[in-house]
């Protein structure tokens, strides 16, 4: 059993969850949701054997709030969970924007202690539209976003929760609001600022980590061909599987079928390292 936090820089905390015995998966939350959203792929995890870990990202959750956020700092805290807790040939489920996390750890730490990695409604790899870029976002759009979630997160949620679970009941909408607004603010607006500038193609070019992609087809947070299959396409090697008449928020509304998923990608690529 290990505690039930983690130390980070100046003097913060991380809020863990670590559930049952074996091989371990770590799995990352995507923007504003902390841990709890993972709870049901969780226990389908254990149900297969998997020793399952989660915590809240900083300024989510039961974690501190160190006011600050960039995918460095994230790095970093992704570091001091895997090292803490002693992890190794380490099955990482990244959920939509936690691509960022994961790829710049192993920019900045390596993947010795990675055996295999799972994106999940990947988002990414370049969200702003430019040269060479005219999948991403006009730079306007970002901008008035960035606006509403500073002026009217309320409003932004209420538009745009029932397409992230569609067919979710009201009950578990409602929960996953309040699990964004109990977040911090400024953490919350300064992560959304790092995932639409931050160009991660060169990290996807560079990964020699065995990756499988989830990606709904009915993803409206990272609609699949300008996410999903491009990243499929820059990571080498990469396995991309596509669930029909799923949206962004798989763990909410499909999560038997997602730790399924997880469970048979874990222990099949963990075999063949063997």
């Amino acid at each position: 059993m290990t505690a039930p936090f983690v130390e980070i820089a100046d003097g913060h905390r991380l809020f863990v969850r670590d559930w049952g015995q074996g091989a371990p998966v770590l799995l990352l939350a995507g923007w504003a949701m902390d841990s709890g959203i993972w709870a049901q792929t969780m226990l389908g995890l254990n149900a297969r054997g998997l020793r399952t870990i989660a915590y809240d990202r900083r300024g989510h959750g039961h974690s501190s709030d160190p006011g600050t956020v960039d995918f460095d700092a994230l790095a970093d805290d992704l570091d001091a969970v895997i090292t803490q807790l002693g992890l190794s040939d380490l099955t990482v489920v990244a959920h939509s924007c936690a691509v960022g996390e994961v790829l710049r750890y192993i920019s900045r730490h390596g993947a010795e202690r990675i055996g295999r990695i799972v994106l999940v409604g990947a988002q990414g790899p370049c969200l702003v539209a430019g040269p060479g870029n005219d999948q991403g976002r006009p730079r306007e759009a970002i901008e008035a976003l960035m606006e509403q979630l500073a002026d009217n997160l309320p409003a932004w949620l209420e538009a745009n929760i029932e397409p992230f679970a569609p067919g979710a009941s009201k009950h578990t909408l409602d929960g996953l609001v309040d699990m964004v607004l109990g977040g911090s603010r400024r953490i919350l607006i300064d992560l959304q600022r790092a995932i639409v500038e931050t160009d991660l193609r060169p990290e996807a070019t560079a990964l020699r980590v065995p990756v499988t992609l989830i990606h709904g087809d009915r993803d409206v947070s990272a609609p699949l061909e300008s996410t999903g299959k491009r990243f499929a396409a820059l990571i080498p090697e990469a396995e991309l599987l596509v669930y029909e008449d799923i949206a962004h928020g798989v763990m909410v509304t499909h999560a038997a079928k997602l730790a399924r998923d997880i469970a048979r990608i874990a222990i099949r690529q963990a075999a063949a390292a063997a």
